[in-house]
């Protein structure tokens, strides 16, 4: 007789201890009581054969069977995820769980406020908001509305480009007041750059469409746009940043507006089976509307 296979449960637990490193830590995580857990952990070894985790000084470590497992359970995770947010969502209500990627400085600047808006006209509405300047995979329900900043060429996605966010050098009034306005993009060697610590396929296309940015130093490096806006903010130097951005805040100073002015397209993106779900719906309009505007 076939032995029936481990539940989900089973590799949740599993799944909760490495991303944990521990017991107590995974139980907390999940809800669970510390021996529920690790009875969890013992069936799931017990159906595999062998041990999953070692202890060492950090807590538990992974052994190679586990981190074989893991990307299968990771899998596993993101389906039942996704799964949920299905379940949760039938029905013409826009209720249950939308997933939104966009980048860090989109997700965290610009559209809190869409989402705030959006969560007032739908109460029963819930947002799992994630900030990364990766391209999440729509098709393999990654995410379920995505934001990106390069137009997408998978097939089966439902696009709407919204328009362009023009890019410009920005630096702080104060910073200004101390070591003066650039004139032109020569001047830009004598003054403190904010720009990236890794050449990116993103950043390689920028050098490419502005080659004056593959200069030779920064005086801060950071791969994170949200610390680079941070620091302009700060008046750290001058650095890249998105205009519409920069006009909500009176004290950064647009410099070389005429010499360096980059459009960067924007498209909202879902896979073409949700567009009949009423809240993945709400979500991409409300997403649209309000990026416009913002752009506007």
């Amino acid at each position: 007789m076939n032995q029936a296979p481990p539940s989900w449960d089973l590799y949740r637990s599993f799944l909760a201890v490495i991303r944990e490193g521990s017991l107590s830590a995974a139980a907390r995580a999940l809800g669970l009581t510390q021996p529920t857990l690790a009875r969890h952990v013992a069936a799931l070894e017990e159906a595999v054969g062998g041990s999953l985790f070692v202890r060492s000084p950090r807590g538990l470590d992974p052994t190679d069977a586990a981190l074989a497992l893991k990307p299968q359970a990771e899998a596993l995770d993101a389906a039942a995820s996704a799964l949920w947010r299905t379940a949760s969502g039938w029905g013409a209500e826009v209720r249950g769980t939308v997933r939104v990627t966009a980048s860090e400085v989109v997700g965290a600047r610009i559209l809190p406020a869409i989402l705030a808006e959006l969560r007032a006209r739908h109460p029963a509405l819930e947002v799992e908001l994630v900030l990364s300047n990766a391209v999440d995979n729509l098709l393999q329900r990654d995410a379920d509305v995505a934001v990106r900043m390069v137009e997408p060429d998978q097939q089966a996605l439902v696009v709407r480009r919204v328009g362009a966010i023009a890019l410009g050098l920005h630096a702080h009034r104060r910073y200004l007041d101390r070591h003066g306005e650039p004139r032109r993009l020569a001047d830009l060697d004598g003054h403190s750059l904010i720009g990236f610590d890794r050449e990116t396929p993103d950043i390689r296309a920028l050098i490419r469409r502005a080659p004056e940015m593959a200069l030779p130093r920064f005086a801060l490096r950071t791969d994170s746009h949200l610390a680079q806006f941070a620091a302009i903010e700060a008046g750290f130097g001058i650095g890249i940043c998105q205009v519409p951005l920069a006009r909500r805040a009176p004290d950064l100073v647009r410099v070389l507006a005429d010499a360096f002015d980059l459009p960067m397209g924007v498209w909202i993106a879902m896979h073409e089976d949700l567009r009949s779900t009423p809240r993945c719906r709400a979500v991409f309009d409300a997403l649209a509307a309000g990026l416009t505007a913002h752009i506007g």
